[in-house]
């Protein structure tokens, strides 16, 4: 059987990763985005934002002669279409925005015949597929959906090496599955869990599992309003109820809350569509989830402000821009919102690995550095918002010598408190009980 052609349209975060993953396991692929500089910087092996592996990625295939991008979709001749195009949120609503699904998929009609599938991989609301699939059906194509579940950071390994493939597709439509075989028959020796089902449940698969995430993680933020109103510790109430293994211990992290391009624009377009549907009671909870996860950036901007004006004021060092570690989104970052609305009052130097220059563009009025150093130099008070290794490593006895701040507020509850404390720190966490010099001091001396 000769390997499918592959076409990738959407050359972003999902498409880029995707498009390099399947020339990556030998597949003729051209990745297709109406963006020319985009097109211009993948086509040199260089991606337009930062992914762990993926550069070293694309240039492997590039030189393999397996990848290549285009802006113009008319030459390029593939048996399998992948749309991987954004569903951002639609300005002044919570719905999705499926004007980039509906023009990539308008735009391919021309090109597609008999004997071809389409593959949507964006994540859209339920009964989009239904609808496109009369769209493309039309031209003698088939339609099936196949939800991502990359994780930023991890993408490049979450592609090839997912832990599990859905494939929505017609009742009983064998030829777009098995077209879908021949794409992922690498993985699927590996034994790699494939559900096979209609159009909808594929669709509601990416969805439910953004709201069961977003969920937990303002579940055990929840529970952190509770411990701080209590004198309770929630880090270690998180690993408690954590060895439950119906409960388990990951996703259960409080701090300053969930961000990025998914989870918080997924579980609002989740919430808005069930609303349209008539299940408006269904998802309500999903509010409160929204909520409680906006009430954890207030809360770290409280506790920072505070930390200041015990000291009698002074600069605030931003440990952290990208919604997570291994990236440089700042799409939806809590740690950019605490940091602009601390600038807002105050004086902020920040610094981030990876996200410095996103966060400029978003935010040119934040004082943002290229070193660690610099933003430490002149702090009173540190605040951590994103769980870089870079940082979760310090040696905290070494940061006293390089700042003159005597405060840190580990916004993500990843610092070893005890070491921070017994370098002379106060450290303040959400959810948990404040720790200072003295009463590490003295534990330690009980304990001796």
């Amino acid at each position: 059987m000769t390997a499918p052609r592959i076409a990738v349209v959407g050359c972003g975060y999902l498409g880029a990763v995707h498009a390099a993953g399947m020339a990556s396991l030998g597949f003729d692929t051209v990745g297709i985005d109406v963006d020319a500089s985009k097109v211009e910087a993948l086509a040199a092996g260089s991606a337009p934002f930062f992914e762990p592996g993926l550069d070293a990625m694309l240039r492997g295939a590039i030189d393999a002669g397996t990848l290549r991008f285009t802006t113009d979709a008319a030459g390029v001749d593939a048996d399998v279409w992948f749309v991987c195009v954004g569903t951002p949120q639609q300005p002044g609503s919570n719905a999705a925005d499926l004007t980039f699904v509906d023009a990539a998929v308008e735009a391919l009609v021309p090109h597609l015949r008999e004997g071809m599938l389409v593959v949507g991989k964006s994540t859209v609301p339920v009964g989009t597929a239904e609808r496109l699939a009369s769209v493309v059906e039309q031209t003698g194509a088939r339609l099936a959906w196949n939800p991502e579940f990359l994780r930023e950071g991890l993408a490049v390994t979450d592609t090839l090496a997912p832990d599990r493939l859905v494939y929505g597709v017609r009742h009983g439509d064998d030829v777009a599955v098995a077209a879908l075989d021949a794409v992922y028959a690498s993985i699927l020796e590996r034994d790699t869990p494939r559900i096979v089902t209609d159009f909808a449940t594929a669709e509601l698969v990416k969805v439910s599992a953004n709201a069961f995430l977003a969920t937990k993680i303002s579940f055990i933020n929840a529970i952190a309003e509770v411990a701080e109103a209590s004198g309770a510790d929630v880090v270690q109430l998180a690993d408690a109820i954590g060895i439950d293994a119906r409960i388990g211990r990951r996703f259960l992290n409080s701090g300053i809350g969930f961000g990025g391009g998914c989870l918080p624009k997924d579980i609002r377009a989740f919430r808005a569509r069930s609303i349209e549907l008539g299940a408006d009671e269904a998802l309500g909870f999903l509010d409160e989830v929204d909520r409680v996860n906006q009430r954890r950036r207030d809360r770290m901007v409280a506790l920072v402000e505070r930390e200041l004006a015990a000291a009698g004021g002074g600069a605030v060092a931003m440990l952290g821009l990208a919604f997570k570690p291994d990236s440089d989104d700042v799409r939806d970052s809590a740690a950019l919102e605490v940091a602009m609305r601390l600038a807002a009052s105050h004086d902020v130097v920040a610094y981030d690995p990876e996200a410095g220059a996103p966060a400029a563009r978003r935010a040119p009025e934040l004082g943002i550095v290229a070193s660690l150093d610099a933003a430490l130099a002149d702090a009173t008070v540190i605040a951590l918002g994103t769980e870089w290794r870079e940082f979760r490593d310090l040696d905290p006895a070494d940061v006293a010598t390089r700042t003159a701040a005597r405060v840190v507020v580990d916004g993500r509850n990843v610092l070893d408190r005890d070491a921070w404390s017994a370098a002379g720190f106060r450290v303040v966490a959400i959810g948990r009980p404040d720790r200072d010099p003295a009463t590490t001091a003295s534990h330690q001396e009980a304990s001796a």
